[in-house]
């Protein structure tokens, strides 16, 4: 096996021990450092996503290969965009007991693949119209069907009836409640992945994280909100339904025609103000912005779970998430050196005893061994009816470290205390990245820890991965 030396150490242990301590020490950073940080911060630069909107003297050359944008109109203000994105994984991991791939039994194993890749088209076409679409595939690796091709991800359109305070929008797309990373700038995530648990429906009843929907989102002064009406997606069409499962006395969505769904996710910006041009929200600025955000969230779906009673009668049961969450990102040294911190406490009702496995680009597909819960290959239960916490943490070194890129290591855990688990679920990774051009171009080397439990729900084992990722956004 790969990694007996480290579970010998008793991960789980060690995390439980010292939990709440990690969540205390970052609770008061995000206090304390706002402060230190503000007397070193003069000024923020823009955001790098949002266009200038203050009219130049001059109309602005028109250089795709300057910028990726084409403009519509002589102050600038009026564009269209381009960008694209891949994130490409080297993987090698302990798989949990059972595995097998295409029926071949597997402890362990490497694998590459393409965790994801995105095309972008937006434009702001007139003052008050917004367009947005994003293509793209997930999780292409050798098991993948081929020539799966680009899915829609985003197509939607925006008016601003008040260009700060208020626009709405209709279509599919990620403006949705809950929490900062429900909805996430994958090109500048500071670890190797988003906490996925916070898209809490991921390709169950929406397209990964992405829902059709008509929302409304704009800024109060220092309040960023955003609502949505969402029209779940068929649970027949999701990837695995198999409708001989039917219904067990463990929660489970309905397969009856789902009722709407409704999100809201407001977040107080106390320093620097966010753009909200486009629904996912940076995991870090690298320095280049001073932020600290309180946020809180919610989703509610009436009679979105159903399962077996005791006198085999089905009950259906409201769905309803509620999230609170803590962002600071702000530079906090004279080399360029910045420090990101991220926390937040939810509580997910899915209905009684649910629990979902995840293995984000799974390199297995089959399993021999039904004691264990978790599934195949690298999945682990990260959803579930019971409260969960995460929290993340990195440091930016200084400019020109090495040459002239530099290091960012940062540590994340999730900790679940879920209903239909024994014991907590705890998940954690850590790592460095390499910033050879900023987002623009960076390798990624992590280490990933998750625990194995067998169907009663008791932990009875730990394993671990290695990734190495390679980014290339062109934005």
């Amino acid at each position: 096996m790969l990694f007996d030396d480290w579970r010998k150490q008793s991960p789980n242990a060690l995390l439980m021990k010292n939990f709440k301590y990690v969540l205390a020490l970052t609770g008061l950073m995000a206090i304390i450092l706002p402060q230190t940080a503000n007397a070193q911060v003069t000024a923020s630069p823009a955001t790098p996503d949002v266009p200038a909107t203050t009219p130049n003297s001059a109309k602005p050359e028109n250089s795709f290969f300057k910028d990726r944008k084409f403009y519509l109109n002589e102050d600038g203000s009026n564009f269209i965009k381009l960008t694209f994105m891949t994130q490409a994984w080297l993987r090698a991991a302990d798989y949990n007991p059972g595995t097998t791939i295409n029926g071949m039994a597997k402890s362990s194993g490497t694998d590459i693949g393409i965790r994801r890749y995105r095309v972008q088209l937006y434009g702001q076409l007139t003052d008050r119209v917004f367009t947005y679409a994003q293509f793209g595939e997930n999780n292409f690796n050798n098991i993948a069907d081929r020539k799966m091709g680009f899915f829609v991800h985003d197509a939607y359109g925006e008016y601003a009836i008040d260009k700060t305070r208020f626009s709405l929008g209709m279509g599919i797309s990620g403006w949705q409640g809950l929490s900062r990373f429900t909805a996430s700038s994958v090109g500048n995530m500071m670890g190797i992945d988003l906490p996925l648990y916070q898209e809490t429906t991921n390709d169950v009843t929406d397209q990964f994280g992405r829902k059709l929907s008509i929302f409304a989102k704009g800024k109060l002064d220092k309040l960023d909100y955003r609502v949505a009406m969402a029209q779940p997606m068929a649970i027949q069409k999701s990837a695995g339904y198999n409708p001989a499962n039917g219904i067990g006395s463990n929660s489970s969505f309905s397969a009856r025609p789902p009722k709407m769904q409704y999100h809201a996710y407001v977040m107080y910006q106390f320093k620097d103000q966010e753009s909200n041009m486009m629904p996912y929200n940076a995991g870090t600025y690298l320095g280049k912005k001073n932020v600290f955000n309180l946020g809180v969230g919610a989703i509610y779906q009436k009679d979105a779970m159903w399962r077996l009673g005791a006198a085999n009668d089905t009950i259906s049961s409201n769905m309803l998430h509620l999230s609170a969450d803590v962002y600071y990102d702000a530079p906090i040294g004279a080399k360029g050196q910045a420090i990101s911190l991220y926390g937040s406490v939810a509580h997910y009702d899915y209905g009684k005893n649910y629990i979902r496995n995840s293995g984000p680009m799974n390199p297995a597909n089959g399993s021999n061994d039904p004691t264990i819960l978790n599934g195949s290959g690298t999945a682990f239960p990260m959803f579930g009816t019971g409260t969960v916490a995460y929290m993340q943490a990195g440091y930016k070194l200084k400019d020109n470290l090495i040459g002239t890129t530099t290091l960012m290591p940062y540590v994340s855990m999730q900790y679940g205390d879920y209903e239909r688990l024994s014991d907590a679920m705890t998940y954690y990774d850590a790592g460095v990245n390499w910033l050879l051009a900023g987002q623009t171009s960076k390798f990624t080397l992590a280490y990933q820890n998750r625990p194995v439990f067998n169907t009663i729900g008791n932990t009875i084992d730990r394993k671990g991965a290695v990734v190495v990722q390679y980014q290339v956004f062109f934005n």
